[in-house]
């Protein structure tokens, strides 16, 4: 993978309270909660552990990054994939699952990287264009595009030459079948 990809950084600018009750800026940098592959960066920015949460409930995640949110939470994150030809997509694919701690959600098939997990992802494209894949078909995605994936079986290709970049939500759900 290109350093364009592996070095993509996400800037985190957090509004709270002072101590007059005022509000502020309470910190303003780069998060440190990144995943790292061949595949994709995930730049981790905010996590919740339950829904509802209070409005100023202090961030959740943990230094160590990983794909799936909270059950019954949300994660936020921008992603950067990486163009498939820089990377061997199926066996990358895989591990870069295994990394973020889901590498038991692909499943059998024909299609390289076909997983499924339990949760809603909401995503917009920022830059650059990505396939997402279902078993039936595809679609190119391109800036300002946005994806509601519902726990279904998907992948995701970077066709083109440059990082495609996402600013994605996922949120902890249950399958009822």
């Amino acid at each position: 993978m290109s350093d364009k990809a592996k070095d993509a950084r996400a800037r985190r600018v957090v509004f709270g309270l002072d101590d007059q009750n005022r509000s502020t800026i309470a910190s303003d940098g780069y998060t440190e909660t990144r995943l790292v592959t061949e595949a994709w960066t995930l730049n981790h920015l905010w996590e919740q552990t339950s829904v509802p949460s209070d409005v100023l409930a202090e961030n959740t995640l943990t230094e160590k990054a990983a794909n799936m949110p909270p059950s019954g939470g949300y994660k936020f994150m921008v992603t950067t994939y990486a163009p498939d030809s820089e990377w061997d997509y199926e066996a990358g694919y895989r591990d870069a699952l295994a990394a973020g701690g889901i590498g038991d959600s692909l499943v059998d098939s024909d299609i390289p990287g076909l997983h499924a997990t339990d949760t809603v992802d909401i995503g917009t494209i920022i830059s650059g264009e990505l396939w997402a894949i279902s078993e039936t078909g595809e679609t190119l995605l391109r800036p300002g595009d946005t994806w509601v994936m519902r726990g279904t079986k998907h992948a995701w290709q970077n066709r083109g030459d440059v990082p495609a970049v996402a600013a994605v939500i996922m949120i902890g759900a249950t399958r009822s079948s």
